[in-house]
């Protein structure tokens, strides 16, 4: 058993273990830790607890101490100096002439490093933009580029909710997020009401996913054939979250729909999956066949046609091509015997 903590920079994002190297560490303590790119400043989300040697993949690094006064008027001055850089930079990429957009300036803890992060929507060359940047800050520079999603975390927001990104709030990293939950979910499909600020598919879809996963695998499917208490019958609707479902009973004459508990029915067929026959690239539509002009032989086969071309061209001269002795020999006896 091994004892970690964890730790988190710049107020949301991922959270890394850290050794807690024997210190006393309640979560929100402000601690400076060891990284590879040199000492950084982060908070404690998560206490110290043991975890198996197994399930730590690398060695951890330790936490050097906690922060210090000195440390908080270290971190203060370099929030200052990334307000400053972040202007300068803005200009600088207009001076260049460069397809970007600056959303984030990070500077390192002991100021060894700035890192910039912009968005575009294609590469850009921005070597002279770093020559010039590191020329005014005398420190290493780094640009990195991001997508939307990391923008909308960095710059943060409220959602169509009214609430705070999650992105920039609580979630610790992003994960997958597909149209088909959407349509699981019986959510509008129109890509304004199920987008976030980033354009993107909103995160919130995942929350509640596997709910509705569980709810479609214990309910009768639209279609199914099923038994009910009054009888027997094809389902027309289901409402998931209610636990309700509407059933087109055979019995039933005038095609009234009788709802059922989701526990009293039960599936006797369930609905064959339609499978859609993808076109031959080989045929052709039969309003394209009509369209098409009917070839003769001639035309499909070029050297038929330019046989027959040179056979009218005979007949048109009127001539006979040269006779070989043996034709003309023969020719010859066929007179003398008339």
């Amino acid at each position: 058993m091994i004892k970690t903590v964890g730790v988190q920079f710049r107020g949301a994002g991922r959270v890394y273990s850290f050794d807690p190297a024997g210190l006393d560490l309640p979560v929100g303590t402000a601690v400076i830790v060891e990284t590879s790119q040199g000492e950084e400043y982060g908070t404690v989300v998560s206490p110290v607890r043991e975890q198996e040697d197994d399930s730590i993949e690398t060695v951890l690094k330790p936490v050097v101490r906690v922060a210090t006064d000195a440390d908080i008027k270290k971190i203060r001055e370099n929030a200052e100096l990334e307000k400053n850089a972040y202007g300068i930079c803005t200009k600088k990429i207009e001076e260049h002439g460069l397809d970007m957009k600056l959303v984030d300036v990070e500077a390192a803890f002991d100021g060894g490093k700035m890192l910039f992060y912009f968005t575009s929507d294609g590469r850009v060359d921005f070597r002279d933009l770093v020559k010039d940047l590191a020329s005014t800050f005398r420190t290493r520079i780094e640009l990195r580029q991001i997508g939307v999603r990391d923008e909308a975390r960095a710059l943060g927001g409220l959602g169509i909710c009214g609430r705070p990104f999650c992105c920039s709030s609580f979630l610790t990293d992003f994960q997958p997020v597909s149209i088909k939950m959407a349509k699981e979910q019986g959510l509008s499909l129109n890509p304004t009401k199920i987008s976030g600020t980033c354009g993107r598919l909103m995160c919130c879809l995942k929350y509640e996913q596997e709910a509705y996963e569980d709810l479609i695998r214990n309910t009768a499917p639209v279609g199914a054939y099923v038994s009910t208490p009054d009888g027997e019958g094809h389902v027309a609707e289901q409402h998931l979250l209610t636990g309700m479902i509407k059933v087109k009973l055979e019995s039933s004459a005038d095609g009234v729909l009788r709802t059922f508990k989701s526990g009293d029915v039960t599936v006797l067929k369930r609905p064959e999956k339609r499978k859609e026959k993808k076109p031959d690239k080989r045929e052709v539509p039969a309003g394209e066949r009509e369209k098409e002009p009917i070839k003769s032989a001639q035309q499909e086969n070029p050297e038929t046609e330019k046989a027959e071309e040179r056979k009218r061209s005979r007949g048109r001269r009127g001539g006979r091509r040269n006779r070989t002795p043996r034709e003309a020999a023969g020719e010859s006896n066929k007179t003398t015997a008339e």
